[in-house]
């Protein structure tokens, strides 16, 4: 079934970085590929080897229209990042989709708790985020480009 996601390996780099800068300038956003951005560059190294996870949304022409990263932080905790979504792809169920994979993805990982940085210009993932449970809190540093944080604890009562 089409679009599917699939583990991204070094090789998906540049289209990932294509799609993430894309979805950043429509919504005024600046990519920032020595810093906020630099995961891109080496995502094996940045996510794989540190025992987190980054997948692609593509469709059957092999185009990445979608990705997500799981980031281990301190212990049981993973931070999302860089879940962009292609502009033609939204409002049709697949952000959910990554979303949802994401969230089984970190419990099988073990972790216990996801954070994530956003901007407030990012309406539609911010409703997203909070319509599966996640709460603003306050972080020590957000990135340049953020100005809100969410969490959500993944241990079920």
């Amino acid at each position: 079934m089409w679009p599917r996601l699939r583990p991204a390996t070094n090789a998906d780099c540049k289209r990932v970085a294509d799609l993430v800068y894309t979805v950043l300038g429509e919504y005024g956003l600046k990519p920032d590929p020595q810093c906020t951005d630099a995961d891109l560059k080496n995502i094996e190294q940045s996510y794989l080897n540190r025992g987190g996870v980054f997948y692609v949304l593509e469709e059957k022409d092999r185009s990445i229209i979608g990705s997500y990263g799981l980031y281990p932080m301190e212990a049981g905790a993973c931070e999302l990042r860089k879940m962009y979504l292609h502009r033609d792809y939204r409002g049709k169920g697949h952000g959910r989709y990554m979303l949802e994979d994401a969230l089984a993805k970190a419990r099988q990982l073990g972790f216990t708790k996801i954070t994530l940085e956003t901007a407030s210009v990012l309406k539609e993932a911010i409703r997203l985020y909070e319509s599966y449970g996640f709460k603003p809190y306050r972080p020590n540093h957000l990135s340049c480009r953020c100005d809100q944080a969410y969490v959500l604890d993944l241990i079920q009562p």
